[in-house]
């Protein structure tokens, strides 16, 4: 339990962090899967339209500090890698 004023307000913001953070992290993962499930089928251009989206989440959630830009750089080059074993 917080004691202080600041310490109160630490709280509630961290809460309001932790809710943000939450929701940036479940849309980038939902696309993830859509964008997968995609490739999974075979084709290119769903695929490649997917991708897009899911980098684009990926960016956002980067810049509002969700997610360490390593590690989305690390997903968007696997994620890539996939589309290219897609056959046309």
């Amino acid at each position: 339990m917080p004691n202080t004023k600041s310490a109160k307000r630490r709280v509630r913001s961290s809460e309001r962090q932790r809710v943000r953070n939450a929701a940036g992290k479940s849309k980038v993962k939902t696309l993830e899967k859509s964008y997968l499930a995609a490739v999974k089928t075979g084709k290119k251009d769903v695929a490649t339209t997917a991708l897009s989206a899911v980098v684009s989440a990926m960016d956002k959630a980067v810049k509002k500090g969700v997610i360490k830009k390593g590690t989305v750089d690390r997903k968007k080059s696997r994620l890539a890698l996939r589309l290219n074993k897609v056959a046309a």
